[in-house]
C-alpha cells in the first residue's frame, strides 16, 4: 500500500488556474504574517464537501495523536443543504487533545481580550490581518481580537464592547492611506486618539506590557 501511495499523482499538479491563485493567495498571506507550514499533498479529508484547502495543525507532544484540529473549504455545502449559494470555512477541534496538550506545555487559560481590531473597507481587511501578527509578535501575550466577520463600524463597535477589550483599534481604508490608526478606549472616559501604527504598538506595549 505505501508503494501505491507513493507512486499515486500528487493532487498539486493537477490543480486547475482558480484553485491555484486561491491557494497562491493564502499562503502569500501566511509567508507575509510569518506563520509556518507544511505542504502535505497527500492530505485529503475524509468528507466530499470539501473544496480548496484543506488543513490540520499537529503537534509532535502528545504521540501519535498529534491531530488538534482539522478543517477546510467547504463552498458548496451551504448550497447542497438548501441555503443560499455563500463561502464557508470551517474546522472541528479535539477538546481532549487540546486540553492534554495545554497541561503538557503548562498554559494557563487565557483570560479576557485586551484589543479588538475593527476593520472595515477592502485595504484595510487584508492590511489589517499584518498588523495584528505585528502587534502578537511584538507584544507577547497581548489578547488581540480581530474582528473576521465584518459588517459597519456600528456593529463592530457592538462587538468590540461585547467582547470585554479595554480598547478598540480602528482600521478603514483612509487610515491605512495614512499609515494611521485610531484608538478608542472603551472602559474610561479618555479621547479617541490617532496614531501611526508604530507608535500604536508602542502604545499597546506600554499599556499591556505592565
Amino acid at each position: 500500500m505505501k508503494d501505491v501511495v507513493a507512486n499515486a499523482p500528487e493532487l498539486m499538479a493537477h490543480l486547475g488556474e482558480d484553485s491555484l491563485q486561491h491557494f497562491k493567495a493564502i499562503t502569500t498571506i501566511l509567508d507575509n504574517v510569518g506563520i509556518g507550514y507544511d505542504i502535505n499533498t497527500r492530505l485529503v479529508r475524509g468528507l466530499d464537501y470539501y473544496s480548496k484547502t484543506v488543513f490540520e495543525w499537529v503537534t509532535t507532544e502528545l504521540g501519535s495523536q498529534g491531530t488538534v484540529c482539522a478543517g477546510g473549504r467547504y463552498d458548496g455545502l451551504i448550497e447542497q443543504l438548501g441555503g443560499k449559494p455563500n463561502h464557508a470555512v470551517g474546522f472541528a477541534m479535539g477538546m481532549e487533545r487540546l486540553l492534554a496538550l495545554m497541561e503538557t506545555l503548562n498554559l494557563p487559560v487565557a483570560p479576557a481580550v485586551d484589543v479588538y481590531l475593527i476593520r472595515v473597507g477592502e485595504q484595510a481587511e487584508q492590511q489589517g490581518i499584518y498588523f495584528a501578527e505585528a502587534i502578537r509578535n511584538q507584544i507577547n501575550g497581548i489578547k488581540l481580537q480581530v474582528d473576521c466577520a465584518g459588517g459597519s463600524f456600528k456593529s463592530q463597535f457592538k462587538k468590540a464592547d461585547k467582547s470585554g477589550a479595554t480598547v478598540a483599534l480602528i482600521l478603514g481604508d483612509d487610515e491605512v492611506a495614512r499609515g494611521e490608526v485610531s484608538i478608542k478606549f472603551l472602559r474610561t472616559e479618555q479621547d479617541q486618539q490617532t496614531l501611526s501604527q508604530a507608535q500604536t504598538i508602542e502604545f499597546l506595549q506600554t499599556s499591556f506590557l505592565n
